[in-house]
């Protein structure tokens, strides 16, 4: 998955040609190009002459604006130097030569992705970059008080913040979270802050390295975000979704919220996080709804296809066809007995399918004292 991540970084977001990443890497064009195309998964700058140009200056800040655009999407689905000079001359009364607008979309492009990598802000203080954590608080499910975990997507930034209930913090609950969220805003944050969460990080190796899991991975290289872990024992490093984490559950889940189904729940969770927008910004005055417009405006584009927040598990069968995952137990049938199955697991549901991937039989997936 590294290599992925470094084909999808280079051709996604520095905007490298496949040809150019496939001589870098030793690898065939096609591989770069099935890479950066999958739906489902600083030099110090040289001083230059300005020069006035009649033609092309006016049509300057247009071409600008459309780089700017397609940096958000994938390479695929950006304007091509051709498709920019058609648009300037069909709708802009563009009089210049195709090679301007050629010469110049190059030139800026690799000036727009040197700025972007010199950019050395805060994480604070940038539009649309984030930082996520769990908290829990009591909830009462049909009448009984029990213990939930809810994920916290926060922006620094507008202050404004998401937030989805569950009833664990594993893998699956986690990426179906940050799933939810990144539908609902209708994007994906361009960077996303973590504590060393046990869904993403495996190992936390020496000089700040983290060996993290496979679901993750798969998941961020999906979505295309910049990820960010705090080094160990520096929760400051995410003081803001630590400090959103405790207003969430001070302001929204106290006393205990009582709820029947967990989606209805977390509809409201999303009503509440918005309806919180209509205050002002603790230090800017200014309505959080209103600087969380400048967040939107960073958002990356979601990927075609939606990702499946799943996981496999290779079992074998009890004597009585029974199989253990979590510690809990769940029936496939006596006639599997012995034999070898397989688990897909997402955070509600546990699929018992057989050697041909046919399903067996579907159970909701048990939490707790269940």
């Amino acid at each position: 998955m590294a290599e992925v991540n470094y084909i999808r970084h280079e051709t996604n977001i520095k905007g490298c040609s496949y040809a150019e990443v496939a001589r870098q890497m030793g690898v065939d064009r096609r591989t770069v190009k099935k890479y950066s195309d999958m739906e489902d998964f600083n030099p110090e700058k040289p001083i230059r002459q300005k020069r006035v140009s009649p033609v092309m200056d006016p049509v300057k800040p247009i071409i600008d604006e459309w780089l700017l655009e397609d940096f958000k999407k994938k390479k695929k689905f950006r304007r091509t130097a051709k498709r920019i000079y058609d648009l300037l001359v069909e709708h802009h009364q563009f009089t210049g030569s195709d090679r301007s607008v050629r010469d110049y979309v190059s030139k800026r492009k690799r000036e727009l992705v040197e700025e972007s990598e010199e950019t050395a802000l805060p994480l604070e203080t940038k539009p649309g970059a984030t930082q996520v954590d769990f908290g829990e608080a009591p909830f009462l499910h049909e009448g009984e008080e029990v213990i939930r975990h809810f994920l916290v997507l926060s922006f620094p930034y507008s202050n404004a913040f998401l937030y989805q209930v569950f009833p664990s913090q594993n893998r699956e609950c986690f990426l179906q979270g940050l799933a939810n969220m990144f539908e609902f805003l209708e994007g994906v944050p361009h960077t996303i802050r973590f504590d060393n969460l046990s869904p993403a990080v495996k190992k936390v190796l020496p000089e700040g390295e983290r060996e993290l899991t496979e679901e993750f991975e798969r998941f961020a290289a999906h979505y295309g975000f910049s990820y960010e872990f705090c080094n160990p024992n520096s929760g400051n490093e995410k003081g803001h979704v630590e400090a959103m984490v405790k207003y969430i559950r001070n302001n929204y889940l106290l006393p205990a919220v009582p709820y029947n189904r967990l989606a209805a729940l977390n509809e409201q969770s999303f009503a509440w996080s918005v309806g919180d927008r209509k205050r002002a910004h603790y230090e800017k005055e200014l309505p959080i709804s209103e600087l969380h417009l400048a967040d939107k405006e960073q958002l990356l584009q979601l990927p075609g296809k939606a990702y499946e927040c799943i996981r496999y598990e290779h079992l074998k069968a009890d004597k009585y066809g029974f199989i253990r995952i979590d510690r809990k137990q769940y029936s496939t049938s006596p006639r599997f007995a012995g034999q070898a199955v397989t688990a897909k697991l997402s955070f509600d549901q546990v699929t018992i399918l057989n050697e041909k991937n046919e399903i067996l039989i579907t159970h909701a997936r048990l939490y707790g004292s269940e």
